[in-house]
């Protein structure tokens, strides 16, 4: 048996510096020493014996002079002695000495001081020699009679471990235990005694249950917690039983402990479908995640309460909890809020949707009371997109949502503002009944906006949808508002020489002289002198945009002013009216053109922004029915094309995730009967305290390896050659945050090997948890070793290292194999997530580490290329399917993925097929991969680079 797999009880601590003491000073201070001296030369000897010395020499000494002793640090340190110290000869027979050790320990078991008694009592539990038990055996039971519970509750225990281990020595324990059980009245006895029935005599268990199931309520949460774990125990073997237990469930629900309600609604689930059960156990979560105030703890309950929502027949009675879920909202952490607007935004229906709204529009206006925080303006965000969320499935909550989601069109935080925006261009476009409301608040907020993006966005809704005249001239009248006085250029000279003296000239070549205090000259620069300390705030907003050389805004706004004139001059029938509000429009397209030709703003004009502006000139002053139909007519069609796709894919998403969930039952299905089925098919009625033991330890089967064992062998490496005198293959076991690697070494000679030691060192964010231990090899013999490999964060690793081991009777040095390295797949670490456009360019800008992958394939499609990137690198597609869909020359997608320590990969594919050279041309371009750190960028690259190709089947 390896070192990994021996059972553990006792953990110490080894300091490495210190020279290992010899057996003869050891035994001095055993025989002479002080107390203090045998203390610290007892702790030496248990080192020594854990690092595989023997030291038999040493046994008699310790009986003789260490056992007697009453010093209670010597007496705890003797426990650890001969917990580890060897028992047995060689042959396996027990060791004469034991008789004298077994003896001490019978007086301690009936030593005054309840700290000895309690503390044998423990050891006693890790003894595995029935011989060494067998004496003392009245000594255990008369401890159940013992004053204090810590002796009885460790006297339980005892008995328990020696009858799963040795029924003979105590074949009454179950009746003992239970007549020791109906008198107890300490709780950690009572939980100690009432656990051994459980798994010892189940029966007993629940006769004992049986007379006191209507005091469960008054018990101690340990003893709760025992009793939900039989509950669902004998419900899950036996059905029938429901019935009998569920009252008693119902009542634990109100226990005062959290650990016994979250137990006992997760067994309620398990054991009722019925709705009230469900309803009970929801409202149990929702209790929870209000009350306990670590956020770890809200996220787990959270997940129970989203498990609960994905059974179908539960999801309705859920739905009538709503209002209770958005409790959870008080909770200042984003990751919860999250999670609950998602759950409340799943469950919404026709009947819950207004209170919903009501809701959130006042965790809304909260937010705007709210001292500015980072967090603040992610949780408003959030709102936002539930808002928005709602209004699209459930149109009659739009003109309730839109008035107070416009207020925050002037907020200082783009991103949020950006989604009310796109709600607004949404809700304008979708619901015609809503254009004047929207218009009107539009044109209300429209001088507070402070961002540029933001303006830009309002100024091409106000465009695109003022139909009336009145709207148009107020527009235009906010955009005279916005702009200041025209032409900019004189009325920015003009305020800059109010400013200066009159004299001096803004653009003066000649240097201006300036007087000392001295009387001297001093001549500055006409190059550095600073303009005036004009305060921005005196400006008004687009001419603030413009004179810091933002002029991407003014091509908007031209856009609009050609959109709102085309259509005012449909309006108006008076010439000399049409005239003059399409010349104010090309006055002020004229002013920005000349403004931006000047030195006045930060930046000058791009060309850019000068062909749109003077396009615009051009069709005002033309005014032709083809431009007309292309401004008032293309660009909605195109904002609507855009729409009717994304809502036909949020469709097509909801459908798909209905469709899994939906239970289907087929008339031909077969009937699945519980005694017939086998264990991988038994989804629902596997063991959850199994279960979640087994991921405690990670021995969970991943869920798409249809065949185990198939993917195991997959994982198998191969260590050293068949010719090597030692033979030597991996299995490597990832499980999660660690590797667990399963050693095969095969001793292929016909000597002995002694001390073979599997030496290991890591290379990346691995680290070793711990060195094998040396084994001896018989001659053709194998064994397995087992090394723990701790991850810290997703790059590739390799693991190499070599065997040592001495061949016994030979002379020579060491011997060494040399083993071959194992590479850790970083795709264990990554899973495909999923982000929004504007999510996915920021992180873009922000990822410093950028890879650069050139295509290098035999793959000849577009589409085959990219699905099978997305195949090998675990990572999602974010660009819609429509957008790849048909047969083009060229194809780009964003694809985004998360790894499970929280770090982002990011990849843009832009690729063609190279139609000049043939239809059966491999596809070309490039993979850029951006991350947060180096390892993932560049470990993303290598895996690209590696399954590039696609290999025949």
């Amino acid at each position: 048996m390896t070192a990994a797999e021996n059972v553990c009880y006792t953990l110490i601590n080894v300091t490495n510096d210190s020279e290992p003491p010899s057996e003869v000073s050891l035994k001095a201070d055993l025989e002479k020493g002080e107390i203090k001296a045998k203390t610290e030369a007892l702790k030496k000897v248990i080192i020594m014996i854990l690092n595989g010395e023997k030291l038999p020499g040493l046994l008699m000494t310790i009986i003789r002079f260490v056992l007697p002793l009453q010093d209670h640090t010597i007496k705890k340190l003797l426990l650890v002695f001969w917990e580890i110290v060897p028992k047995t000869t060689p042959d396996g027979k027990l060791l004469q000495e034991m008789i004298l050790v077994c003896d001490a320990y019978r007086k301690d078991l009936q030593h005054p001081n309840e700290f000895i008694r309690g503390s044998t009592l423990r050891f006693l539990c890790k003894l595995k020699e029935s011989e060494l038990l067998e004496p003392l055996m009245p000594a255990i039971r008369a401890c159940l009679e013992h004053r204090h519970s810590y002796v009885r509750r460790n006297a339980v225990l005892a008995i328990y471990t020696i009858y799963r281990n040795f029924e003979h020595l105590i074949p009454d324990a179950p009746e003992l235990i239970h007549d020791f059980l109906v008198n107890e009245k300490d709780a950690s006895c009572k939980r100690n005694a009432f656990m051994m029935l459980i798994h010892a005599d189940q029966d007993r268990a629940l006769d004992y249950l049986s007379t006191c199931i209507d005091q469960v309520h008054t018990f101690g949460d340990i003893l709760q917690l025992v009793i939900v774990e039989l509950i669902y125990k004998v419900c899950h073997a036996n059905p029938s039983e429901r019935a009998r237990f569920i009252r008693c469930i119902y009542n634990l629900l109100q226990s005062s402990s959290p650990a016994v309600k979250y137990e006992a609604a997760g067994t309620l689930v398990t054991l009722s479908s019925a709705p009230t059960a469900i309803k009970a156990a929801a409202q149990c979560y929702i209790d929870l995640i209000i009350k306990e105030s670590d956020n770890n703890v809200k996220l787990i309950v959270l997940d129970r309460l989203i498990e609960l929502k994905e059974h179908p027949t539960h999801e309705r009675v859920l739905q009538d909890l709503v209002m209770d879920i958005l409790r959870v909202l008080t909770t200042p952490d984003l990751e919860v809020r999250k999670k609950t607007l998602q759950l409340a935004l799943d469950l919404v229906s026709s009947r819950n949707v207004e209170e919903l709204v009501i809701v959130l529009k006042k965790e809304v206006i909260k937010t705007n009371n709210v001292s500015e925080h980072e967090d603040t303006d992610k949780y408003r965000q959030l709102l936002v997109r539930t808002l928005h969320s709602c209004s699209v499935r459930f149109p009659d909550m739009a003109a309730s949502v839109i008035p107070v989601l416009m207020e925050f069109l002037s907020d200082t935080n783009e991103a949020a503002a950006a989604d009310v925006l796109e709600f607004v261009r949404e809700a304008i476009q979708r619901f015609d009944n809503l254009r004047p409301l929207i218009i009107e608040k539009m044109l209300e907020v429209f001088h507070t906006i402070k961002t540029v993006k933001i303006y830009r966005g309002a100024l091409w809704i106000l465009g695109e949808y003022c139909s009336t005249k009145e709207d148009i001239q107020s527009v235009m009248t906010e955009v005279r508002r916005s702009l200041g006085e025209i032409p900019i250029v004189e009325n920015e000279l003009k305020k800059e020489a109010g400013e200066v003296k009159p004299e001096e000239e803004v653009t003066a070549a000649p240097a201006p002289k300036l007087v000392t205090e001295m009387g001297t000259y001093v001549t500055q620069s006409a190059l550095s002198t600073s303009r005036p300390s004009k305060k921005e705030e005196d400006r008004p907003p687009l001419r603030g945009f413009l004179m810091d050389g933002d002029f991407y805004v003014a091509a908007s706004l031209a856009t609009t002013l050609t959109k709102v004139a085309l259509r005012y001059v449909a309006l108006v029938e008076d010439k000399k009216r049409q005239n003059a509000f399409v010349a104010e429009a090309m006055l002020i397209m004229a002013t920005i053109l000349h403004l931006g030709k000047t030195s006045l703003p930060k930046k000058p004009i791009t060309d850019d922004d000068v062909d749109r502006l003077s396009l615009c000139l051009k069709v005002l002053s033309e005014c032709s029915p083809l431009m007309n139909d292309i401004f008032n007519k293309e660009c909605r069609r195109s904002l609507s094309h855009m729409l009717a796709v994304r809502l036909e894919e949020e469709k097509l998403s909801q459908k798909k995730e209905s469709e899994k969930r939906n239970v289907t039952v087929q008339a031909d299905d077969p009937i699945s009967f519980m005694q017939l089925t086998a264990k991988n098919e038994m989804t629902s009625k596997e063991d959850q305290f199994q279960l979640s033991l087994l991921a405690a330890m990670g021995n969970t089967q991943r869920k798409e390896a249809a065949d185990p064992l198939a993917s195991k062998l997959n994982k198998v490496t191969q260590l050293t050659g068949f010719s090597d005198p030692v033979y030597a293959e991996a299995y490597v076991h990832v499980n999660q945050y660690d590797i667990v690697l399963d050693v095969l070494v095969v001793n292929q000679t016909s000597d002995t090997l002694q001390n073979c030691t599997l030496e290991l060192a890591t290379l990346g964010d691995l680290k070793l948890v711990e060195k094998p231990s040396p084994l001896t090899l018989a001659p053709h013999d194998f064994a397995n070793i087992k090394a723990n490999v701790k991850v810290a964060s997703t790059e590739n690793g390799i693991i190499f290292g070599n065997i040592v081991y001495d061949v016994s009777g030979a002379a020579s040095d060491r011997n060494c194999v040399v083993l071959s390295d194992i590479h850790i797949d970083i795709m264990d670490y990554i899973q495909p997530a999923s982000c929004t456009d504007a999510e996915f360019r920021q992180m873009w800008a922000e990822f410093e580490w950028e890879n650069k992958v050139t295509v290098n394939t035999n793959i000849t499609e577009l589409n085959e290329y990219l699905q099978h990137i997305l195949k090998s690198t675990n990572m999602k597609c974010l660009t819609p399917e429509k957008a790849l869909s048909g047969i083009c020359g060229f194809m780009a997608a964003n694809l985004y993925a998360r790894s499970i320590f929280g770090e982002d990969a990011l990849a843009n594919v832009s690729i063609e097929k190279p139609i000049h050279m043939g239809p059966d041309a491999p596809v070309n371009g490039h993979i850029r991969i951006r991350a947060k750190s180096q390892g993932m960028a560049l470990s993303l690259g290598d895996k690209i680079n590696l399954s590039q190709k696609k290999t025949a089947s």
